[in-house]
């Protein structure tokens, strides 16, 4: 039986990391979320394990990250890597061992991500395509798509996973250019596509709006299909707006709706998840 898999959760210690993404407006997420704060939310959601992601640039945070690994919830760790510095970013991969090591992201806003094409650099994602590690990303311009998909035709063995629906315009609702931007993603079997919400439409929402989801959810299941997709929660960001639980729910019941058969139904609940980050091989 498929395991139910949150793709995309967060730990910090407020103390500890300076996130500087974070605001004013972000108070609700100014302490420690932990992994004894997470296990109930599972629990009540009904998730077996999770994907915890990096949230801070910096070789401190896979330090971080190493404490959670042992956590029998914690199915993978997406880790921090500065792959703008191509084959010698693989260093720091190489200084601490990083249990259930599943992939890598840095947080790239609107960097065009020309460099994407130098050689070393894709060098490097040969490297981690070898090593069975995916890259996370979120595309949002149309010079990080065209960079984001040459790069996936360049290795077409690396797995490159879309976070947050591509940051679809929610808080208005508008279409263009991210739908354009995730039809061209898409022409690339190695693209997937997490449906979870990130920062910048929970900040701009006065609260959660499962229907403000709908059609963006109804665009990605058309252009990807079940089997490149996968849910996450963002916990604890996602408690600007929702409960773990709340949030979960509608984010599952969207896809589902559009995904009346059990066999797509397992893939976004944990077979996509499994697969892209090689979950039962760390």
């Amino acid at each position: 039986m498929t395991r139910t898999i949150d793709a995309h959760q967060h730990f910090w210690r407020t103390a500890a990391q300076e996130q500087p993404w974070r605001t004013d407006a972000h108070a609700a997420l100014e302490r420690d979320f932990l992994y004894d704060d997470l296990v109930p939310e599972l629990d009540a959601a009904g998730v077996d394990a999770t994907v915890v992601m990096q949230s801070v640039d910096e070789p401190a945070e896979n330090d971080r990250l190493a404490e959670f690994a042992a956590e029998g919830r914690i199915a993978g760790i997406v880790a921090w890597l500065d792959v703008r510095s191509g084959t010698a970013a693989l260093a720091e991969l190489e200084r601490r061992s990083l249990p259930k090591l599943s992939g890598v992201r840095c947080l790239v806003a609107k960097d065009p991500l020309h460099w994407l094409g130098d050689a070393d650099v894709l060098a490097l994602f040969r490297e981690l395509a070898a090593r069975g590690l995916a890259w996370d990303v979120v595309p949002i311009t149309i010079d990080q798509v065209r960079a984001v998909t040459t790069l996936a035709r360049a290795v077409p063995d690396l797995q490159i996973v879309v976070d947050h629906l591509g940051r679809p315009p929610l808080d208005t609702g508008g279409w263009d250019p991210w739908a354009s931007h995730l039809t061209e993603l898409a022409q690339s079997p190695n693209v997937a596509v997490k449906v979870s919400i990130g920062i910048d439409a929970l900040t701009a929402w006065n609260a959660w709006d499962r229907e403000a989801i709908r059609p963006y959810v109804e665009q990605v299941v058309a252009a990807f299909g079940p089997s490149r997709l996968m849910l996450g929660s963002n916990w604890p960001v996602v408690l600007l707006r929702a409960s773990y639980r709340d949030a979960w729910t509608d984010l599952r019941s969207l896809a589902f709706d559009l995904v009346p058969d059990e066999t797509g139904r397992a893939e976004l609940l944990g077979g996509t998840a499994e697969r892209v980050y090689h979950l039962g091989e760390v």
